[in-house]
């Protein structure tokens, strides 16, 4: 039997992002999916808006590991930017490696495997090759969806995405199997566009 792709772009630094990333592949493994990972950038999306000041540092301290993630996948696939997701995952949401996160991304390119050289992707020069590939990978996350989301941004094919999920914790087994059948359901609706409530309290990455 031949397995649907479910597409998630994810800003690398964004642990909400990271969580749903989780929850796919714990889905992926009681349902005919298979998870592809894409890179969107919450620094592209907020470009000349108005930010709280330390919101405004964490995202454009973004830059470098979004571009690393598209480079990764431009040029070693999906398959290899999973890997470094989920090591860079791993040491920067759930090891809270976050003090310099080059070295936590060049250590990221070690554990998946990856040619070490990739990391000088990470250092952004306006206008680039690298730029320019994340910004037409996330330019498609957003023609899918509309400008008013942030990341992660689920897509199911056809020109069926939206937003989201926002989970905490990651659902594991057959609960995350149930959360996957219902999302794929609304994807299915012409006219379904939002569905949401307040957050409370932290990640929890367990």
């Amino acid at each position: 039997m031949s397995t649907r792709t479910v597409e998630l772009f994810v800003d690398p630094a964004c642990p909400f992002a990271w969580m749903t990333s989780r929850w796919l592949l714990q889905a992926a493994q009681v349902r005919e999916v298979t998870p592809r990972f894409r890179v969107m950038s919450l620094a592209v999306l907020n470009e000349g808006r108005d930010l709280n000041p330390d919101y405004r540092r964490g995202i454009d301290d973004s830059w470098g590991a979004a571009r690393l993630a598209v480079e990764i996948a431009r040029t070693e696939g999906d398959e290899a930017f999973s890997r470094w997701y989920t090591a860079w995952g791993e040491r920067f949401h759930v090891g809270d490696q976050k003090d310099d996160r080059r070295a936590t991304a060049t250590a990221a390119l070690e554990d998946a495997g990856l040619p070490a050289a990739l990391i000088d992707a990470y250092d952004r020069t306006e206008g680039d090759d690298v730029e320019q590939a994340l910004r037409a990978s996330h330019a498609e996350a957003i023609d899918k969806v509309g400008n008013d989301v942030g990341t992660p941004v689920i897509s199911f094919g056809e020109g069926t995405a939206y937003f989201g999920p926002v989970v905490s914790p990651a659902p594991k087994g057959e609960a995350a199997g149930r959360l996957l059948d219902g999302l794929e359901a609304l994807a299915g609706v012409q006219g379904f566009y939002e569905l949401k409530r307040s957050r409370t309290g932290g990640i929890d990455l367990s």
